[in-house]
């Protein structure tokens, strides 16, 4: 299933880059309504549905761009739990630069699951750990 694979990372990719950039038609296109998660906003408890997230894309609103910064999937690991369900693992490095102009670098371990569907792949589940 390489094809399948590297369409996944595009996906992927593209869901990031939604969240980067606060596209939320692009990001509500990616995910399935009853999205599940653990992330670290979360404070430990499993968020199901879109109201959710979507409240940290009203927040940056209105607001000026952010500064530029820059994301790549270390390691990406693609698993087939079928030919229409997958997990997506590996590091998420966003480098950007801080308050004072310098250049840092932030790592935080991303699970990512997708299930296909009549409509094509779905996020359908992530877990993401705290940013290091």
């Amino acid at each position: 299933m390489p094809d399948a694979a590297a369409e996944l990372l595009d996906l992927t990719r593209r869901l990031l880059a939604a969240i980067t950039s606060g596209d939320w038609q692009a990001y509500r296109a990616l995910v399935a309504d009853d999205v599940t998660c653990f992330e670290p906003e979360a404070r430990g408890h499993l968020v199901a549905g879109l109201p959710f997230h979507e409240h940290y894309f009203k927040l940056g609103a209105g607001r000026p761009a952010a500064p530029a910064l820059t994301t790549t999937l270390a390691a990406p690991h693609v698993r087939f739990l079928s030919a229409d369900a997958a997990v997506v693992s590996y590091v998420r490095l966003t480098q950007k630069l801080d308050d004072a102009g310098r250049p840092v670098t932030t790592a935080v371990e991303e699970t990512r699951v997708w299930q296909r569907g009549a409509n094509g792949w779905k996020h359908v589940h992530f877990h993401r750990s705290l940013p290091g």
